[in-house]
């Protein structure tokens, strides 16, 4: 029987507008994104360096010095986040502990709670016993450590939880550890089915 459920945040709860995201890097100049790129992005997300230290990696591959014109195109991947899921995750409150664990980097959650206001980012946080950045926790998925530190620091049981996110290498990895797992098809798939999976 599950007693705790871990949430992926992207693509889960907030969507991402990936077409946009590429649309907005073309348009600052950055029409591949380079391993040099990748390495500053996942050091960012792992809290290794900070916000101004990235863009000024992102800016010596794009058109642009203005730091908001850099800001406001890492943050158009971002995209509604409906309310129904909210209130699902309220309806979930109280029946199994619930946790968040997400790669991502502050600049990004700084843009979500500024879009969806405090009073909803407050509702939806308090829905959660604990939420875990990768930019926090300095781990992130798909390493197992990242999966390892939440269960280890609320004592959970594997099999009696489940993990919930829309890639592939995650969720194998939660798998392997002997979590219930649900790779979410992004477009396919909401998370308020989740009661059609019959998982629970």
């Amino acid at each position: 029987m599950i007693e705790a459920i871990i949430f992926d945040f992207g693509d889960v709860f907030i969507n991402l507008n990936k077409k946009a995201f590429q649309e907005a890097l073309h348009h600052i100049g950055i029409t591949t994104w380079t391993n040099e790129l990748e390495q500053a992005n996942l050091q960012y997300e792992l809290g290794k360096i900070d916000e101004i230290e990235f863009f000024s990696v992102v800016q010596q591959h794009s058109n642009t010095s203005d730091l908001q014109e850099i800001r406001k195109a890492w943050n158009s991947i971002l995209g509604d986040f409906p309310l129904e899921r909210l209130e699902f995750l309220q309806f979930l409150k109280g029946k199994y502990s619930l946790f968040l664990l997400s790669n991502t980097d502050q600049t990004h959650i700084d843009k979500f709670e500024h879009a969806v206001g405090q009073s909803f980012a407050r509702d939806f946080y308090s829905c959660f016993e604990k939420v875990y950045f990768s930019f926090d926790i300095h781990l992130r998925k798909p390493d197992e450590n990242a999966f390892k530190f939440v269960m280890n620091n609320h004592n959970l049981t594997p099999k009696k939880t489940l993990f919930i996110d829309d890639r592939a290498e995650n969720t194998t990895t939660a798998s392997n550890l002997g979590l219930l797992t649900w790779q979410l098809e992004v477009g396919k798939e909401d998370v308020t089915q989740l009661f059609d999976k019959n998982l629970l």
